[in-house]
């Protein structure tokens, strides 16, 4: 049987091992991913990840600015591919771009649809606590996130697992599914199945002010928050990287700061975080011990104001 005329379409570090698991397995027509943007203090253009392995391995690069112009839709129309695979893209496809493959387009997302539909599925697992999520491979609609379920894979989330390796972890999950998946679509196995609407939560866009912490909060709800974000968190001028539940008994005030040894601790709402990796403005990120070395901090409040 020939292999399926497959188009991919992914942006960011998570959807490369859906493509490399891709290249063995079908004919990779394409690559469509978003156009290199500038980053850093000298703005030089970056490529995205998807693009970088792309090209590494030869495989023809689309950027377009706006995948659903109807120039976009034709150029892939061309092709003639049988499957689209989105994996982290950052578009949402127009239905014209949907109908064309004879197979549709599947999408590899990273929640157990329909929880965490939206932009940010990983960091709001762990933002809410989640002790599971995992991978979902999704028939693609016009909707967001709302495609009927081809197949779905749970993943554990340990208590004090951090953003990065989560995402690694799906990244793993998510090039086995995708296989699994396109193995089924040509046995004419796949069963799709409607979400359950009623049942969905919403991922969105993190936004600068998702990471404040607010001391009077419970301190499981500020460690997930640290968890989630990965120094994405901050407490007026400094980020926090990682915590930990305090296992000393002694009590603090929200936000009140203590040092004992070279531990680091903070009140909040409910219970004491031990902060165990920080980063001041205009320093590296350093562990308690480290920052309490170079650093004066006496008992007092961190406060966002």
């Amino acid at each position: 049987m020939d292999k399926l005329k497959v188009i991919f379409m992914g942006t960011p570090e998570f959807a490369v091992p859906s493509l490399a698991a891709l290249i063995d397995n079908a004919n990779v027509l394409c690559i469509v991913t978003q156009p290199d943007k500038p980053r850093g203090r000298g703005h030089k253009l970056q490529s995205p990840p998807v693009k970088i392995f792309a090209e590494e391995n030869n495989l023809r690069v689309i950027q377009p600015l706006k995948v659903r112009a109807p120039e976009v839709v034709a150029q892939i129309a061309e092709l003639e591919p049988d499957l689209i695979v989105v994996v982290a893209f950052g578009q949402i496809l127009p239905q014209t771009l949907l109908d064309v493959p004879k197979f549709g387009c599947i999408n590899v997302h990273a929640s157990l649809l329909p929880k965490y539909r939206g932009a940010a599925p990983i960091e709001w697992s762990i933002i809410n606590g989640e002790t599971v999520t995992g991978i979902t491979t999704m028939q693609m609609n016009a909707g967001l996130d709302t495609g009927d379920i081809l197949l779905a894979s749970e993943v554990k989330i340990p208590d004090e697992m951090i953003l990065p390796e989560l995402r690694e972890r799906l990244m793993t999950v998510g090039a086995d599914l995708l296989l699994k998946t396109l193995y089924l679509l040509r046995r004419g196995e796949l069963i799709p199945v409607k979400q359950n609407d009623s049942l969905s939560t919403y991922a969105p866009m993190l936004k600068k002010d998702t990471g404040l912490i607010d001391w009077t909060r419970p301190a499981r709800e500020i460690h997930n928050l640290v968890r989630g974000l990965y120094g994405g968190a901050r407490a007026g001028k400094f980020k926090i990287w990682r915590t930990r539940l305090a296992a000393e008994n002694f009590s603090l005030t929200p936000g009140e700061v203590k040092i004992i040894g070279q531990k680091l601790f903070v009140g909040t709402g409910d219970g004491v975080l031990e902060i165990l990796e920080l980063q001041a403005p205009g320093s590296k990120k350093l562990n308690a011990s480290e920052f309490l070395r170079g650093h004066k901090v006496g008992d007092g409040f961190w406060t966002n104001e």
